[in-house]
């Protein structure tokens, strides 16, 4: 069995020999199963939201980078109409693209990927059945987007072998948006798959959803000496799809009181106008952190250009603070008690505290999931051990912002 070249391993992933192993296994367990002799390989990072927590569906913007946790594919074309996809550690998903319908895809990961067949074909792309085996190192339902990333692969699967590479990432991201909203029930916006999608830290505008503006920012947090620690804080086990819907429904609510669809229409201005007719205080504050967090955005994007990173970290700390105070979405209303974000954030609080240095947020989505430090490199491994107390070691994850996205790499 073929194997991806080793130069391009090296330019993803800075090295050759754990990733090559990592190929190495694809390759057999792809073989194995659907016992091609040729494969075609792809990647597909997670992500890290650095600033402009649920901006992204209100047409607001974000400053967002990949990281160096991927999903990665073998895949071959099958010459039917199934899909057949094998994710390392379950069951595989089976989709036939002349049923495309919720009734037969009611659940799960088939949904998904029959909805971004179905969105994909919405949007004038052409399918066709592949076979595909699939292994990631995304921390699966905490934030740093597992299900946008597995979205991505397989966009560039479809990409390169029915359309010619002639997809967009805004194409991609348009399409797992649509399987997520349409599937899944979700009111996602597109920030996850974009972030996914192109890689390396950018600056994204969603105010048009069908010209998604983004631009390359150079910058690491390894430039002024810090580290990104994704700390996963513990999963909790309630369905909370209506809890995340409910943020950018909200917002909604409030633009439309405002004569609007989407509150990037309108300005904090025109909220402040019209603040005593909004009745739902929660509506209300979650506005407000709308407006103050685009700002948040420009001026972080600003002050990188500048390389003013104390700047930058100010403002992401405003950011959390806005995210705990405003949006409101770092633990389940469904059971207060149960506060596994907040928790973590306080220990971490104590930490930087205690050194004068570094700041923490919740990190993505919220009510459950991970939280993101950003910590001196000299704490680094201090703060691992320190976090690693409450929350086990198998869930600390210092990690680098990656500069290439979703990709077929040969």
């Amino acid at each position: 069995m073929n194997l991806p070249e080793q130069a391009k391993l090296k330019e993803i992933y800075g090295e050759t020999e754990k990733c090559g192993a990592r190929f190495e296994s694809l390759a057999d367990n792809f073989e194995k199963i659907y016992h091609h002799d040729h494969a075609e390989y792809f990647t597909s990072p997670g992500r890290t939201e650095i600033i402009g927590n649920h901006t992204d569906h209100n047409g607001g913007k974000v400053i967002a980078g990949s990281i160096n946790l991927d999903t990665i594919g073998a895949a071959c074309p099958n010459d039917s109409d199934i899909i057949r996809i094998t994710s390392e550690g379950y069951d595989e998903i089976v989709v036939d693209l002349t049923k495309l319908t919720r009734e037969n895809y009611p659940a799960g990961t088939p949904a998904l990927v029959a909805g971004m067949m179905e969105g994909a074909k919405k949007n004038g792309f052409k399918t066709a059945g592949f076979d595909a085996y699939v292994s990631t190192n995304v921390i699966a339902a905490a934030g740093v987007s597992s299900s946008a990333s597995f979205e991505m692969l397989v966009c560039s699967i479809v990409n390169h072998f029915f359309n010619n590479e002639k997809m967009t990432f805004t194409d991609y991201a348009k399409i797992g948006q649509y399987a997520e909203n349409v599937y899944w029930d979700k009111s996602s916006g597109m920030m996850d798959q974009m972030a996914c999608a192109v890689g390396g830290p950018v600056l994204f505008d969603f105010a048009d959803r069908n010209d998604l503006k983004y631009q390359k920012l150079d910058f690491s947090f390894g430039m002024f000496g810090y580290r990104l620690v994704i700390v996963n804080t513990g999963k909790n086990h309630a369905d909370l799809s209506r809890e995340y819907s409910e943020i950018p429904d909200e917002m909604k609510a409030v633009a439309k009181i405002l004569g609007k669809e989407l509150l990037h229409e309108t300005t904090l201005d025109d909220l402040l106008a019209h603040c005593n007719e909004i009745e739902d205080d929660r509506a209300l504050l979650r506005a407000i952190h709308f407006f103050e967090e685009t700002s948040r955005v420009e001026q972080a994007a600003e002050a990188i250009r500048n390389k003013k990173y104390d700047d930058v970290l100010r403002l992401m700390d405003e950011s959390g603070n806005s995210s705990w105070e405003l949006l409101q979405n770092c633990y389940s209303m469904q059971d207060c008690h149960e506060q596994k974000i907040t928790r973590t954030l306080a220990l971490t609080k104590l930490f930087l505290k205690k050194i004068n240095d570094g700041m923490c947020r919740v990190h993505g989505g919220g009510f459950a999931g991970v939280i993101a430090a950003i910590v001196p490199e000299a704490e680094m491994e201090n703060y691992v051990n320190y976090i690693a107390q409450y929350v086990g070691k198998e869930n600390v994850y210092p990690m680098d912002i990656r500069a290439i996205g979703a990709a077929h790499i040969g």
